[in-house]
């Protein structure tokens, strides 16, 4: 009996994740690195370049959720009905699964092992109606562990992996082992973004190395690994999610904004590359 429900679960997460054209996992070796800031102002970039309603973005950090409280849907709930769980709505209609939806207050804490995390991604996978998709964002805990592996293990046919890092070595050392931990699982990586790289003045443009330069750029050179582009600090991006107001919309013309949708477009290239050797084989 334990069989069948569980080939009957698996049959439900591949008959949902065929809906979805792009399936992209957001992974970082760390956490502090802004990793969840990154995952959601992609998702609104998505969205926004003629998207409305094509986007979701599934925050996979059990214990540690924040994608409702970035893109100002927290005060919603998940519904549940015929044929399941619905997602909540962020702005451009991005559709939002979190266990942020299904906690009593901010001070209840999840307190599970990694099985029980895995048997939630399993059911938010499993039982969600996400609908037809264009893309779907996964953004991940820091790490390498259960939720990680849960993810890349459920969804075979993912389109690739973003990690993201800061400048400092001492994330260069980590982020390593997420390449690394990519490879072993036989996932597409669609490149490295440095996160934090460089403070661009609001007031006067100029920029301050504050956790120095070039530490992404010096991992894809020694892994092989595409870069995707530097996302320099900005104060209103750490505003804009406690307020729940995605920062490229608020400030569509700052340099971090610019680079959102740079990255964005180079994200874009390598899923039409992808397709064309689909297509070709």
């Amino acid at each position: 009996m334990q069989n069948r429900g569980k080939d009957e679960q698996e049959h439900r997460i591949n008959a949902w994740m065929a809906k979805i054209k792009h399936k992209i996992v957001v992974l970082s070796g760390k956490g502090g690195v802004g990793k969840s800031t990154v995952a959601a102002n992609l998702a609104v970039a998505l969205a926004r370049k003629g998207r409305p309603n094509l986007v979701g973005i599934l925050d996979a950090d059990i214990t540690g959720p924040s994608i409702p409280k970035m893109l100002g849907a927290r005060k919603q709930q998940l519904r549940a009905g015929p044929p399941g769980i619905f997602p909540a709505t962020g702005p451009l209609g991005i559709k939002i699964v979190s266990m942020d939806f299904l906690l009593q207050s901010d001070e209840t804490p999840i307190i599970w092992r990694g099985p029980l995390k895995s048997v939630a991604i399993k059911q938010f996978l499993a039982d969600v109606v996400w609908g037809e998709l264009e893309f779907l964002l996964i953004d991940l805990p820091p790490g390498t562990g259960d939720e990680a592996l849960s993810i890349m293990q459920l969804i075979p046919d993912i389109d690739g992996v973003i990690i993201i890092t800061i400048p400092s070595e001492v994330s260069q050392i980590v982020v390593k082992k997420a390449v690394t931990f990519t490879r072993k699982l036989n996932s597409p990586i669609i490149g490295i973004i440095e996160n934090m790289s460089g403070f661009v003045c609001p007031k006067c443009g100029a920029e301050t190395n504050i956790f120095k330069v070039g530490g992404g750029q010096k991992i894809s050179d020694d892994l092989d690994v595409p870069f995707l582009g530097r996302i320099p600090l900005d104060p209103r991006i750490c505003e804009g999610s406690d307020q729940g107001s995605p920062f490229i919309i608020e400030h569509s013309d700052s340099p971090a904004a610019k680079a959102f949708v740079e990255i964005v477009d180079k994200i874009e290239d390598f899923l039409k590359k992808g397709e064309t050797h689909l297509t070709l084989d």
